[in-house]
Parts: structure tokens; C-alpha cells; sequence
């Protein structure tokens, strides 16, 4: 039957867009005020997949975990009310994050607004700061073209949440239906510049002159998918790269010129040398302070050259010699015909000399310790090798976060799910879902420490009921990791407010039919993985890990990044 001139409802115009869009999976609660929409997808369930979450914040983590994996917006839905501003720490996340997702939530009926109607709450208001747009529908008439616009604005440019607030009457109000056309292109709204020749042309010559150029690239490669182009780009220069925490992945890490990662829990060599190189490209990264350390001792002797696709982010942070706003792929495929072959043999060399030093002090301890308590690291090392660096790793937020980030080897891009900018504890469960329905052939590991773990523990309900083979490792120190170290390095040892009395993880497990072991010991750790990794379902490991644990390199809060401590002072 044609599409053409049928009267439907707005409710159904909504999933008809969502079908028309492509969009196979939704993650979602159900409520009152959206209950239209929910009753309209009961018909089109051999069409789209929805996920029927624990709690709405869980919902939006597993869409950020489904998007980041496939490059595309996901979508999520929630009631009015509390079922929207539970939405809300998700959504911070994902604009932090540049993840693209449309958040659709019902609302009371237009002729409730601004009555204080049962479970009304001003969602557009609250969301305003923290989408890159946001809509109310009172009419159904508006829902496939607002819809088309949402999708076009979320994965465009540099991607992130959008918002839609549809009221109840418009889910139930008939319209006629002729189609949906998708959006490609909004008035005043200009995703992607042209890639300036003259911005260019002065990059290629400092790059060009330089003797000591450092490339530090985010996730915006990642997101272009541009690890090809950046990896020809310095096996061409000899110039080593650096890649931020979320750009784990955009270079492979047995590149001949990769150097490791900047920032507070970065490499040693990488946080010296940043203060010592002549040139910095940064490529797709915000200049984040995790990865400055004490901005106004940032790289202050380089010649900076910056591209990236949002202008906003051009001089904000970091004084820019030369700005390129472009994405990322577009940037470099125009660039690299403009430099010339070259050799940093003595420059990489010296990378090499500090790493020798941390090698020695931090790693070799990490993940081959002698003390009687198993370390995170060597739990990262062994994962790493029995999957051949080929698994997606959600780590949640906190000191395992940071092993996770440090002793595994990335080797695809979109393998590091986590959350960076809001650095949202509770954050790696649901996400690890959607990771792998996003991946269904790929190994997913989700690495949380026990405090975050108990955050949205509840979403173990979730994976035994759609039967997701998620691998779950809980680092358990009985401690906010992280929160601990700080107070014992910096607050002389005052161990306020960090310890936890912890409930039994297996048994609590198992209630949920999940698969579920504990280690506590050293030499079952490995049999322990093989078993997990063996499972055909969701596998939660338990593995208690040494208590007051510090992890090092460090940058202390506040100080340059060149003030890097391999070891407590």
C-alpha cells in the first residue's frame, strides 16, 4: 500500500520517521505522556528493536554506547516529567562527548503547559544548554519534518544530542501522510566549512620548517574516519602522534611514530616532550584540561596548528597560530600533498629514552607485580592479550578507567567507549549494551570499578533479558579509587567519605541469571578470564584487586603537564 495521503496518527508518524530514517534499535521506559508513541511501535516490532532499560539515565548511556560504536545517531525515549530529566545526565554526557542521539520525550497536552500539570516539567528549558538542539512538537503535522531536521543536525558536523518534546495531543492528533524526506540542510545552521587553501599553505610551511613537530589527535579522527590519513601523514613527516584518551584507536599503537598519550594519566614521555616541541599539530582534540594540565604553561614554545570542524574550539583554550576549521579527513587528504618526506629520528629517539624511564618504574610493576594483591594493570594486560587488543572496552569512571585507558592496546577505531568529558560514573554498563548490539561479532568488555558498578547496577536486568553477551569485570578495592588517591597524595591520607561496605556482586549476579565468578587470588585470574571470554551470554567477574592501589604517571591538579611524577613524591 502507498504512503500517499493516508491519515495516521502523530504517534505513528513518529515511528514511521524512525523507519524511514533507518533506525533499528530504540532504547527506552515507557509513561503516560508517551504511551501513544509506545502503542503505535507496537506495530512496527518486526521493524525496529526496542530496549526496554531499568532507568532513563541507563537508556541514554546504552544509545551513547550504540552511536559510538556505529557512527551514527541512536535514539532513546522517555516520558514526562521525571522520565525526561532523567534524561539529563546522559545528555550531558553525549554533547561532551560529540555523540550524535535523539532523545524523542512525550509531554502533557498542549493545554496543560505551564499549568504545573501532573509529571509537566519544562524539558526544553533544562535541555537548552546541553543539546545542539532542541524542539517542542504541539502539532503532528510538524513530527516527520522536525524528526528529519533532528537526525540532520545530531550527525552533522561535529555530532551531539538533540532533544524532541512532542505533547500528548499531537501523538494522538490524525494527519495525512505523504512520506519522509529526509533533511539535508538547515537555514543558518553550517556543519562543515570549506577547507581554507591559505590556512593550509602557512600549516605545510611551519610543519615543514619544523624540527621538533608533535601531532596530537583526538576523537574527531575517529569520528571522520581518518586513522588511514593521519597514519600516512606522519609515516610520510617522521612526526610522532599522541592521541588523547578519546582518541584511543585513531592510530594504531604499533605505528612506527605513535609516542603514547598526553594529560594527567598519560605517558611520561608525551607530557615532557609537549613542552618541548617546536611545532603541535592537534587534530580533531578540544585542548581539554585533563590533556593541558596549567593552560598558561601549556606548550607556550610551540607553533600551534589546529584543526578542527567546530570554530568554537579554535583559540578558546590554546593561542592558535593557525586554525583550520574542517573536518578532520578533509583536512588532512588536502594537507598531506603539501608536506614534504621527512625523518624526526633524533626526536622520536628521545620519546623513546623517557619511556624507557616509566618502563622501568610504572609499567613493568603494573602488570607484572610482586605484591600479593592483583593490579589493575596486569588485569588490562592479560585482557589485552587474550583478545588480541580487538575487543571494545566501555570502562566506566575512576582509577580503572585510567588502567583501561594506559594497558590496553587499541587497535580499531571505535574500540574505547567511555565517558570523557562529564566523566559520569555509572556510565559503563548500559553503554557496554549498546556497544554490543551495535557489534554483535565483537567482544565487549566492560571494566568497572565497584563504586560505579552500583550506580546503574540495575541494567543487569537489561542484558539477561535481551540476552547480551556483555563481559563484565568489576575491579572491587572497597574504595572510590580515585577520590582515594587524591585524598592520600594531596589531603594527607584524610579518607573522607571513600570507603565502601560492598554487597555480594555474584550472588546479586546470579539473581539476575547472569553467569557470575569472584577471584581473589593471583593464579586464578587467568583461568578466571578464559572461562568468561569461553561463556556464550553475559559473564560478570568480580575480581578483588589491590586496596590502596595508586596509579601513576600523574599530573597533579593545577600544575604543567611537563610537572609529570612517575612516582609519589
Amino acid at each position: 500500500m502507498s504512503d500517499a495521503k493516508i491519515q495516521i496518527s502523530g504517534a505513528e508518524a513518529v515511528i514511521k520517521s524512525l523507519v524511514a530514517e533507518g533506525i533499528e534499535v530504540i532504547y527506552g521506559y515507557p509513561g503516560g505522556a508517551i504511551m501513544p508513541i509506545y502503542d503505535a511501535l507496537w506495530h512496527y516490532m518486526d521493524k525496529i528493536n526496542h530496549v526496554l532499560t531499568r532507568h532513563e539515565q541507563g537508556a541514554t548511556h546504552a544509545a551513547e554506547g550504540w552511536a559510538r560504536v556505529k557512527g551514527k545517531a541512536a535514539v532513546c525515549f522517555a516520558t514526562s516529567g521525571p522520565g525526561a530529566t532523567n534524561l539529563i545526565t546522559g545528555i550531558a554526557d553525549a554533547i561532551m562527548d560529540s555523540t550524535p542521539m535523539v532523545c524523542i520525550t512525550g509531554q502533557v497536552p498542549m493545554h496543560l503547559l505551564g499549568t504545573d500539570a501532573f509529571q509537566e516539567t519544562d524539558v526544553i528549558g533544562i535541555t537548552m544548554p546541553i543539546t545542539k538542539w532542541n524542539y517542542q512538537i504541539t502539532r503532528a503535522a510538524e513530527i516527520p519534518s522536525v524528526l528529519a531536521k533532528a537526525f540532520y543536525i545530531a550527525n552533522s558536523g561535529k555530532p551531539g544530542p538533540v532533544l524532541i518534546d512532542i505533547t500528548k495531543n499531537a501523538q494522538f492528533e490524525m494527519m495525512e501522510w505523504t512520506g519522509y524526506q529526509a533533511c539535508e540542510s538547515v537555514r543558518g545552521y553550517t556543519p562543515k566549512y570549506t577547507v581554507q587553501q591559505d590556512s593550509l599553505q602557512k600549516a605545510a610551511e611551519i610543519i615543514n620548517l619544523s624540527n621538533k613537530p608533535l601531532i596530537v589527535a583526538g576523537q574527531g579522527i575517529i569520528i571522520s574516519k581518518a586513522k588511514e590519513l593521519l597514519e600516512q601523514l606522519s609515516t610520510k613527516t617522521g612526526i610522532p602522534v599522541a592521541t588523547t584518551m578519546q582518541g584511543l584507536g585513531a592510530v594504531s599503537p604499533n605505528h612506527e611514530n605513535y609516542v603514547g598519550i598526553p594529560g594527567m594519566h598519560g605517558n611520561y614521555s608525551v607530557n615532557i616532550k609537549m613542552n618541548e616541541c617546536d611545532v603541535m599539530i592537534a587534530i580533531g582534540m578540544r585542548f581539554d584540561d585533563r590533556v593541558t594540565g596549567d593552560v598558561t604553561k601549556f606548550a607556550k614554545q610551540a607553533r600551534v596548528i589546529h584543526i578542527e570542524i567546530d570554530p568554537v574550539e579554535i583559540n578558546k583554550v590554546v593561542k592558535t597560530e593557525v586554525g583550520i576549521c574542517a573536518d578532520a579527513s578533509e583536512a588532512l587528504e588536502a594537507l598531506i600533498p603539501l608536506l614534504q618526506e621527512n625523518k624526526h629520528t633524533e626526536w622520536i629517539t628521545s620519546f623513546k629514552e623517557l619511556d624507557k624511564q616509566e618502563d622501568v618504574k610504572v609499567i613493568q610493576s603494573a602488570i607484572y607485580p610482586t605484591t600479593e594483591g592483583i593490579r589493575m594493570g596486569e588485569i588490562m594486560h592479560l585482557i589485552d592479550e587474550k583478545t588480541n587488543g580487538n575487543a571494545i572496552i566501555v570502562p566506566d569512571v575512576g582509577q580503572h578507567q585510567m588502567y583501561a585507558m594506559r594497558y590496553y592496546n587499541y587497535r580499531k577505531p571505535n574500540s574505547w567507549v567511555s565517558s570523557g568529558g562529564l566523566g559520569t560514573m555509572g556510565f559503563a554498563l548500559p553503554a557496554a549494551i549498546g556497544a554490543q548490539m551495535a557489534a554483535p561479532d565483537r567482544t565487549v568488555v566492560a571494566i568497572i570499578g565497584d563504586g560505579c558498578f552500583q550506580m546503574t547496577i540495575q541494567e543487569l536486568g537489561t542484558i539477561w533479558q535481551h540476552n547480551l553477551n556483555v563481559k563484565i569485570v568489576i575491579f572491587n578495592n572497597n574504595y572510590l579509587g580515585m577520590v582515594r588517591q587524591w585524598q592520600q597524595l594531596f589531603f594527607d591520607k584524610r579518607y573522607s567519605q571513600v570507603e565502601l561496605k560492598n554487597p555480594d556482586f555474584v550472588a546479586i549476579s546470579k539473581g539476575f541469571r547472569l553467569e557470575s565468578a569472584k577471584v581473589e587470588n593471583r593464579d586464578e585470574l587467568s583461568a578466571a578470564l578464559d572461562k568468561m571470554f569461553a561463556h556464550d551470554g553475559g559473564y560478570v567477574l568480580e575480581v578483588v584487586v589491590e586496596k590502596e592501589e595508586n596509579l601513576f604517571p600523574m599530573v597533579p591538579s593545577g600544575k604543567a603537564c611537563s610537572d609529570v611524577i612517575l612516582e609519589p613524591q
